[in-house]
């Protein structure tokens, strides 16, 4: 790692400072200023840049090549200008929490498993943190636990620069080899690791950390955390949420998904129910009907399985060579066309361009959705399907 004695190390609590402009060039997204000395931490090791202000000039970016500092900022500065830097606190205070969290969830899943963190991302929203292997739900709720009464103990972070004789008896978790000053971040009974980040001083500074998925990924699992502020907004969304709900089903607010699993089963018996009724209605509806070489019908609010259902009960009692059915629907409309003895692939081609629709199937079976009126669909499926 680098000497490491920006004043984003020195102070990870400064939020103003001042410096002077050693280089300004254009930039890709604006102007790339240097800077004597900068508070402003660069995008690196999966922690997002800093944003904030030089002057009146809004820095956007951060980033550090051939170990340069380059701020991206939307006007250009002259080579020994004094600026006033000002960072965008909440941000950085936020990737301070999240960053931390993020060593003590994978350092005490590392003590008691042995898994490697083989990848660390801090988006806008939440971390995404891969293993290397395998463990299950409830093994993670233990280690968020674990971590949150970390937490609450408040302990100090621990940063230090070990020399090289000192790192070869240290064990230390690093994603990669290390070689020059070596930057080592530890959390007592959390974690000890390689890191070049910015951190909280005290773990009672995460606030608290909140485990909200765990998936399969590679030969290993995805864990989704949120720490401190984020964790508390997620908190806040999910009880405006279920408070909503339990105030829709008349529920108490921590019984709102027996009350929803209740409403699925009433719902799938009123739809058994109302299958059933259509089905009897189809089967009448087909026997009132005079037998006829074409049948065109209209269904509106049929599905696709329904007009499916309709046109075989009509095919079975003979009372159509050709089928055409057709029902509106929540864009356009749905058709249905059958026969057992007529070719119908041209005919649904034909539809489709006529009535811009979509659709297609097999020889006896078209299925798609056409745009008109109901004049406009009828009239053309009579004149295409009237001489089959």
């Amino acid at each position: 790692m680098d000497e490491m004695k920006e004043l984003f190390y020195r102070d990870p609590y400064c939020r103003e400072f001042d410096a002077v402009v050693t280089a300004c060039r254009p930039g890709k997204n604006g102007f790339e200023v240097s800077l004597d000395d900068t508070a402003f931490y660069p995008e690196g090791g999966g922690q997002p840049a800093d944003h904030g202000t030089l002057n009146d000039a809004v820095v956007s970016d951060v980033r550090k090549k051939e170990d340069v500092i380059w701020h991206t900022t939307d006007r250009e500065f002259a080579v020994g200008e004094k600026v006033h830097g000002v960072l965008d606190w909440q941000r950085r205070f936020d990737h301070m929490q999240q960053h931390t969290g993020e060593h003590m969830m994978p350092g005490i899943i590392h003590q008691h498993f042995g898994f490697e963190n083989v990848g660390f991302h801090l988006s806008e929203e939440n971390i995404l943190i891969d293993f290397d292997g395998v463990f299950t739900w409830e093994d993670l709720m233990a280690m968020e636990q674990e971590a949150n009464e970390a937490i609450w103990a408040n302990k100090p972070i621990q940063i230090s620069f070990p020399d090289a004789e000192e790192l070869k008896s240290l064990e230390y978790r690093s994603k990669k080899e290390l070689s020059g000053v070596v930057r080592i971040v530890t959390i007592p009974g959390c974690d000890v690791c390689a890191c070049c980040g910015t951190h909280v001083a005290r773990t009672g500074e995460v606030g608290m950390i909140k485990c909200v998925s765990l998936e399969k990924h590679k030969e290993g699992v995805r864990v989704t955390l949120l720490c401190g502020s984020r964790a508390l907004q997620d908190y806040r969304v999910q009880l405006r949420e279920n408070t909503a709900i339990s105030h829709l089903l008349s529920a108490k607010l921590f019984e709102t998904s027996a009350s929803v699993q209740s409403l699925q089963e009433h719902e799938a018996e009123l739809r058994r129910q109302l299958n059933d009724l259509r089905q009897k209605y189809f089967a009448l509806k087909a026997e009132s009907l005079t037998p006829a070489h074409l049948q065109i019908l209209q269904e509106d609010g049929a599905s696709g399985q329904e007009l499916k259902d309709f046109g075989n009960a009509l095919l079975s009692q003979n009372k159509a060579e050709i089928v055409a059915l057709f029902g509106r629907g929540a864009s356009g409309y749905t058709y249905l066309l059958m026969s057992n003895t007529v070719n119908l692939r041209d005919a649904g081609k034909a539809l489709n361009q006529r009535l811009n629709g979509r659709g297609g199937g097999k020889p006896e079976l078209i299925q798609g959705t056409v745009q008109g009126s109901p004049e406009e669909i009828r009239s053309t499926l009579q004149e295409l399907l009237g001489s089959l």
